[in-house]
């Protein structure tokens, strides 16, 4: 019967006799490695150990006193649903009722820049004068500084800049009253140093 193992080719002998001599070395470095961990010598660490037991105890401070909140009852009745759209009031002979004080803000207008950022998101911080004119500086919570004149637009309330001074810019704001109905407010924004 003959024997079906091939012969290696002779360029592998080589590389196995190699590999095979590297054994020894390899055992005998991890004997080596493992000798050096069999050190009994503990000293140091049973002298930090006394050391530590050796400190004073603290005391242990008390927890916090636990806060009492009182209950809130919520009782809805009489009160609108705030899932529901606002009812209109009934028009009464067909009158408009945004018509009532007249003032309304204008829809059809432009909105200019300012008025993509909340009032409270805006601030001055400082004035330049340009051709007799006053103008203001205002930065917006995006960090860029914009200049402003009187009849320009800031704030999301159709806020309409009414007067510049040096240490303040005074806006007409027109918001929603009661449904359907608008009133002007007054508000300024003051420099900030």
């Amino acid at each position: 019967m003959q024997d079906n193992k091939l012969p290696l080719p002779s360029a592998t002998q080589p590389v196995l006799q190699a590999h095979t001599a590297s054994w020894p070395f390899c055992c005998l470095a991890l004997v080596a490695l493992l000798s050096g961990c069999s050190n009994d010598d503990f000293s140091d660490l049973t002298h930090y150990l006394a050391d530590v037991k050796a400190r004073p105890k603290e005391a242990i401070k008390p927890l916090p006193e636990i806060k009492v909140i009182e209950p809130f009852i919520f009782k809805p009745e009489g009160l609108r649903d705030p899932f529901k759209p606002m009812e209109q009031p009934e028009q009464a002979s067909g009158a408009d009722v945004s018509a009532g004080s007249g003032i309304k803000p204008d829809f059809t207008r432009r909105k200019e820049e300012l008025e993509s950022f909340p009032l409270d998101g805006l601030r001055m911080v400082g004035t330049i004068e340009m051709k007799s004119d006053l103008w203001g500086l205002v930065r917006a919570s995006s960090g860029t500084i914009y200049r402003v004149r009187v009849g320009r637009y800031m704030g999301k309330n159709h806020g309409k800049i009414i007067r510049i001074l040096n240490d303040k810019i005074e806006l007409m704001e027109i918001v929603p009253d009661k449904p359907g109905t608008w009133r002007e407010q007054p508000i300024s924004i003051t420099l900030t140093e």
